[in-house]
């Protein structure tokens, strides 16, 4: 009888140990989908360290973790896909070095005028072809990939104001010492026609067309560009996601195109555009209570790489309402902290191009660095 029972035992024994150990199977195999999908999700582009590459080493070696253990790696995972913008060093200059300014004779970009479709958005939505010309950077490689700066003209002016039509123009020349001296990287400027209407070309057309520039900016200009030159946005005649490459665009512009890249760019194209210049804005920008809430309402996900501003002291057109505007958003919003990623600057000046080639200058050297 003694031996019937220690049979009977050791059999429940047997079957207790076969039962536990298909339960640790199941966990192990639940926990390995579950890692896969979470590696899985995370951008190479957000990979701060190598704690992935770790969990992926542990779970092919079979280690096998409790729930609190891979609860706290999806905490950790959240904290990597976190977007925080990287604060860059840059103390503006109140005079572009003169070595900077002399027309170089080897290694210089090209400059080309491009005509893309887009619509009368301040007329009836039909179609019209619109000029902007396009600065590409010294050896331009189409295998490669090259940000972007949107610069905007004034209220007068055209896709021609900011000189980007020949050898002389001074962007060209400030952009080829910068990148020949290795002081940035090469980048692509384009500067479009800000009117979006048809009557795009009369510079004495309805000033209320500028205001729509971002719809343009959006559909049309950006997907064309992306479309015809070598960018980092993934475009897709069917459509395509341009948040994707929100941190290699840039938009500035002086007067009215300060305006633009502030009530446009800034605050109605944040989730596209992550670097911005602002050269005298016209005194029809955003007041600061508006541009922040915007900032904090419809952008609260965005960050804000960089904010740069300058005026001239003797400007008697935009310095009050420029200053009023964004001198006190780094209170008003904590998307913005000063001399970290916001600068005002004033410089001795008034409402022309001796501070707008210099707010040039000073944005060149900080957008697109991270």
């Amino acid at each position: 009888m003694k031996k019937i029972l220690i049979l009977i035992f050791l059999s429940l024994l047997l079957l207790s140990a076969c039962s536990n150990k298909e339960i640790d199977g199941n966990q192990e195999a639940t926990y390995n989908n579950g890692s896969t999908d979470i590696i899985d999700n995370i951008s190479s582009e957000n990979i701060i360290n190598n704690d992935e590459s770790n969990t992926s080493e542990e779970t092919s070696n079979d280690t096998v973790v409790d729930e609190n253990e891979d609860e706290n790696m999806i905490d950790n995972n959240d904290e990597i896909t976190a977007n925080e913008p990287i604060y860059i060093e840059y103390s503006p200059v109140d005079t572009i070095p003169d070595q900077y300014l002399i027309a170089r004779e080897d290694n210089v970009g090209t400059l080309e005028k491009i005509t893309y479709k887009t619509k009368d958005y301040f007329g009836d939505g039909s179609e019209i072809t619109k000029p902007a010309n396009v600065y590409l950077p010294y050896n331009y490689d189409e295998s490669n990939q090259y940000n972007v700066l949107y610069l905007m003209h004034g209220i007068g002016g055209t896709e021609n104001e900011w000189g980007m039509t020949n050898d002389s123009s001074r962007v060209k020349i400030i952009m080829d010492n910068l990148i020949y001296n290795g002081v940035i990287e090469p980048f692509i400027i384009v500067t479009p026609n800000g009117r979006s209407g048809a009557e795009f070309a009369n510079a004495g057309s309805d000033y209320n067309s500028f205001y729509l520039f971002g719809q343009e900016l959006r559909n049309d200009l950006i997907p064309f560009i992306e479309s015809y030159y070598s960018t980092y946005g993934d475009y897709d005649e069917n459509g395509y996601d341009l948040v994707r490459a929100r941190d290699h665009r840039a938009m500035a512009g002086l007067s009215m195109g300060g305006m633009q890249t502030i009530n446009a760019g800034l605050c109605e194209s944040l989730d596209i555009i992550s670097y911005f210049g602002a050269f005298s804005s016209a005194p029809t920008t955003y007041t600061s209570s508006v541009i922040s809430d915007k900032l904090n309402g419809d952008f609260s996900d965005f960050d804000i790489n960089y904010f740069y501003n300058i005026c001239g002291t003797e400007d008697s057109i935009a310095i009050a309402s420029a200053s009023a505007a964004v001198t006190d958003l780094p209170k008003l919003t904590d998307k913005l902290i000063d001399e970290k990623n916001f600068i005002w600057q004033e410089v001795p000046g008034g409402h022309g191009f001796d501070v707008w080639y210099l707010g040039f200058y000073n944005f060149a050297n900080i957008a697109f660095k991270r």
